[in-house]
């Protein structure tokens, strides 16, 4: 997703503020939010493309909207040449202290459990790499690899415009440590 992601020590993105908190802690809106960074859908696009009811899917988007997370694009004629009012992403980003989230249903893993759903979606054949580890670590080390792979995912996300012609990658990078 490119609203998000690890960031390097270069390039601090803002905290997220309490609206914007509870505004990302629900999986359906961060599909939400990724479907629009990929092309301006209306609420029934996006209900149809989630398979979920118009109603559920306006209310998480008016979260968004209120937030500064999508915007209303130009209005358009539809198929049947009524109009239609679609949202785009805003690009926003952001750095989400996973200490602060509760709200919504997954907390912290609300962006976990929304990848999930993507990627089953998506089926098994759209996985282009996968890489499960275990490190042992130091506070220092980990926060190194952070910082390094966020340089790299920074670099793809700040230039991601200049390839939109290509086809869209999903990913996320999640660094837990062990409950052992």
């Amino acid at each position: 997703m490119t609203d998000a992601g690890p960031t390097g020590a270069h390039e601090k993105k803002p905290a997220a503020s309490a609206r914007e908190i509870k505004a990302l802690a629900h999986p359906l809106r961060l599909r939400i939010l990724r479907l629009c960074g990929l092309h301006e859908l209306t609420n029934k696009q996006l209900a149809d493309r989630l398979g979920q009811d118009p109603g559920t899917v306006l209310y998480h988007v008016r979260q968004l909207l209120s937030a500064g997370f999508l915007e209303p694009a130009e209005v358009r004629a539809g198929e049947s040449g009524a109009l239609e009012k679609p949202y785009r992403s805003t690009g926003r980003s952001w750095n989400l202290d996973t200490a602060l989230v509760e709200a919504g249903p997954g907390g912290p893993l609300a962006p976990v459990e929304a990848f999930r759903e993507e990627l089953t979606e998506a089926g098994p054949d759209s996985i282009a790499s996968l890489s499960r580890f275990v490190l042992h670590l130091s506070e220092e080390d980990a926060e190194d690899l952070i910082t390094r792979i966020g340089a790299v995912l920074d670099e793809y996300t700040n230039s991601d415009r200049q390839r939109s012609d290509q086809p869209a990658y999903g990913g996320i990078f999640v660094l837990h440590r062990s409950p052992d």
